[in-house]
């Protein structure tokens, strides 16, 4: 049976939803997700199909350019400022929610950490879970 994410910003101006299963969790160590994060990394549930989240309320987006020069679109309530999901330029289908942003973040099950040539020795994730230098192919 297919579970249901929900969730959206710190103000609640911003919900989203989808009933399809995430194709990809992970803990992102680059230094975009640090910045963006306030922390040693940023972390992700990948949906396969943006055309089947329903997200309701106006997000504000900025382009950033990762490792590889492909362009993210990241999407943030411009009220409260929450980040809640990007997209990715070169691959318009997916969509990534950050895990905090579920109403229930315990549906988060990351399978690797991705970026560990940026990650930071104060930042320790799970040491069971696969590490990759830089974004695995895929």
């Amino acid at each position: 049976m297919t579970k249901s994410y929900a969730g959206g910003c710190a103000c609640g101006a911003i919900r989203y939803e989808m009933s399809s299963e995430p194709i990809f969790e992970n803990h992102c160590q680059c230094r975009d997700c640090q910045k963006r994060s306030g922390t040693g990394h940023g972390s992700y549930l990948t949906f396969p199909q943006r055309a089947n989240v329903t997200i309701a309320g106006e997000a504000k987006e900025w382009r950033v350019a990762d490792d590889n020069g492909n362009e993210k679109v990241h999407a943030f309530c411009p009220t409260c400022g929450t980040p809640v999901y990007l997209t990715f330029v070169a691959k318009p289908e997916p969509i990534a929610v950050h895990a905090t942003s579920l109403d229930d973040p315990g549906q988060f099950n990351p399978q690797v950490v991705t970026y560990t040539i940026r990650g930071h020795a104060w930042d320790t994730i799970d040491s069971s879970l696969q590490k990759f230098e830089r974004m695995p192919p895929g």
